[in-house]
């Protein structure tokens, strides 16, 4: 998992071949005017998901891993606290794992929460663990999904 700042982006590029493209969209568009829902950049490889929610309690949210997908996670508005815990660690699976939505729910409480503003971003490779949309007021985010193998 990773914590950082869009100034910091550029550091983190050379993770995945990506990273960059994901990092350009945001340079270049203006992601306050986008509307909630699905928005293609590179196919199925790359692509964002804008979301425009209430935000839950931390009782609420769900720990949820991914296999096929890197997350990252921008917050544009509010205050995202994103629960975090390692993958390897969860215990209590609501389900098992949908391949079809690339998504596992577990019920295990996170080992930290990480309190992400507006400007900040989250990387949630699969090996972490995350509960997002942790807030008392609504969030305004963009999470950008990065298919581990391209082409």
């Amino acid at each position: 998992m990773i914590f950082s700042t869009l100034t910091n982006a550029d550091r983190y590029a050379a993770l995945h071949p990506l990273f960059p493209r994901a990092f350009e969209y945001i340079r270049n568009t203006d992601l306050m005017s986008l509307a909630p829902g699905h928005y293609p950049i590179v196919g199925d490889d790359l692509f964002a998901i804008v979301e425009h929610v209430p935000g839950r309690t931390r009782a609420e949210a769900e720990l949820e891993c991914h296999r096929r997908y890197i997350d990252i996670q921008l917050v544009l508005e509010g205050l995202d606290e994103m629960g975090w815990k390692p993958f390897s660690d969860c215990r209590e699976p609501v389900d098992d794992y949908s391949a079809e939505k690339d998504i596992q729910f577990f019920r295990d409480a996170p080992a930290s929460w990480i309190a992400t503003p507006p400007g900040a971003f989250c990387i949630f490779f699969p090996e972490d663990a995350h509960a997002p949309l942790v807030s008392a007021g609504r969030i305004r985010k963009v999470v950008f999904k990065i298919a581990l193998k391209t082409g």
